[in-house]
């Protein structure tokens, strides 16, 4: 609990065994009031750990990508009770110590959301050369198309107001890698304040990175969103990622979602 607000985490997981152990314990479990897993069909033993640790975890029958693990996180999330929701990815490859100074931004009440950026530490941390150049690349041209100063759009590392989730329509966006960058301009178009902080970022092998074709396809999808979000504002087109229909928002009162199979422990 962080100023009476009830703060959870949450783990959206893909083969996360080796790792997701060493994430939850650097928590900072004395504010946490509430740690969920979702496990998105991924095979090996993560539902099995995170559920002798004694996290909340909900599995999909199927695989249904970064995107729609991340719907899954904050409808329950939201059907919990939180009034902040800090996703952090269970690699380990962010700091997991942060999530105090993040949930406290969002409590302040100065911001909506709050972004972990790597850039400043990436390269220390083992980020590959490639992957930093197209990151700094995609970060500056979406600064310019969508009329931010953000250091990074592409991080994993994330804190949200309630309010945040209940209001986007997150229901429209990608299932993959690029919901992440919808959700930031989502954010922008509905005028939710964005707040920084730097974070730490380590790469090693139990590390999830998406490969190079999977980024390429990324990057398409962030110039695209960046290009859907200009002409928005110029009322040159109506995407639906930024339509404000009750229908497409994550309704903490549902009584179905497709995405979660069973809550195991």
């Amino acid at each position: 609990m962080l100023h009476n607000q009830k703060v959870i985490v949450v783990l959206p997981a893909y083969r996360a065994a080796r790792t997701v152990e060493r994430t939850y314990r650097d928590l900072p479990l004395d504010l946490v009031d509430e740690v969920l897993l979702v496990d998105d069909a991924g095979g090996d033993d993560t539902a099995e750990i995170s559920k002798r640790l004694g996290i909340k975890t909900v599995l999909h029958r199927k695989n249904l990508g970064y995107g729609g693990n991340q719907k899954t996180c904050y409808h329950e999330a939201l059907r919990a009770g939180a009034d902040i929701v800090v996703m952090v990815h269970p690699d380990y490859q962010y700091d997991p110590r942060l999530v105090t100074a993040m949930a406290a931004m969002v409590a302040s009440g100065v911001y909506d959301a709050v972004l972990g950026s790597r850039i400043g530490t990436a390269r220390k941390g083992g980020m590959p050369l490639w992957k930093y150049i197209s990151n700094r690349s995609l970060t500056a041209i979406e600064n310019v198309m969508l009329g931010t100063k953000l250091t990074e759009f592409h991080t994993g590392y994330r804190a949200f107001s309630s309010r945040v989730l209940q209001h986007l329509p997150l229901l429209t966006n990608s299932d993959d890698f690029v919901f992440d960058n919808q959700m930031i301009a989502q954010l922008l178009a509905f005028n939710f304040r964005i707040g920084e902080i730097s974070c730490p970022t380590k790469y090693f092998s139990e590390a999830s990175s998406i490969n190079f074709s999977r980024s390429v396809l990324y990057g398409f999808g962030v110039l695209y969103t960046s290009l859907m979000y200009r002409l928005w504002k110029w009322g040159m087109a109506k995407p639906a990622i930024f339509t404000d229909n009750p229908a497409y928002r994550i309704d903490s009162s549902q009584a179905e979602m497709r995405h979660a199979e069973s809550v195991i422990g």
